[in-house]
């Protein structure tokens, strides 16, 4: 069974998503965005060992957590990101222009513009490229269970900002188009920001896709 643990955390309320296919307990987390000693006492709690951290963009509160939660580990995690976003990581997410420098972590080792599926023991997970809210913005969709974890592209009613630095509307909404409106209306979208949606739901009401 694929289990989800979502938390709230960081200065921005970022979604952080404790993710395992439980019975092998075999566990990712998606933005590991602050407090990473409470995303690792709800693993240990399920018994689940995590063993990678997969990064939507690299902006600060989707990463702030990562040091803190990988130098807990037993042993190092495989990080996922795209080489895009990899000077963004560098500099700590941009925390510091927001009043917090943080450590990013370890040291990206899956690339994300050549690996385009990411196992989490029998689940496996496309990584589909979204730039927009960043050049490297991915999103990740495992079909088998209908779930999409978003990032920042899109949230209930809204979009992801693009006017930070690398932002790019026509991109964004383009990446909304391609990588989120083209999967079945009733695909849980799990976003970076906010409550979940579906697909279905924003394609009816959500104001910034109505040219859609």
């Amino acid at each position: 069974m694929l289990e989800i643990v979502p938390f709230v955390l960081g200065p921005v309320a970022t979604n952080v998503y404790l993710i395992a296919d439980a019975e092998l307990k075999e566990a990712a987390v998606i933005d590991p965005g602050w407090d990473g000693r409470i995303i690792l006492a709800e693993a240990q709690r399920r018994g689940w060992r995590i063993g990678q951290f997969w990064y939507t963009h690299a902006h600060f509160d989707h990463l702030g957590g990562a040091a803190e939660l990988a130098a807990a580990l037993e042993q190092p995690p495989a990080v996922a990101l795209h080489p895009a976003d990899r000077d963004l990581w560098e500099s700590g997410g941009g925390g510091v222009l927001f009043g917090f420098p943080i450590d990013p972590g370890p040291q990206p080792s899956l690339d994300l513009a050549v690996v385009r599926s990411l196992r989490l023991g029998v689940w496996s997970f496309e990584v589909r490229p979204a730039p927009g809210h960043t050049p490297g913005s991915v999103i990740y969709s495992c079909a088998e269970a209908g779930l999409l974890f978003s990032g920042d592209l899109i949230f209930r009613g809204s979009v992801g900002r693009t006017d930070l630095l690398g932002g790019d509307p026509a991109a964004l909404l383009a990446s909304i188009r391609d990588q989120v409106l083209s999967l079945p209306d009733a695909t849980r979208i799990l976003p970076g920001h906010g409550p979940e949606t579906t697909v279905g739901e924003e394609k009816r009401s959500n104001p910034f896709l109505a040219e859609f």
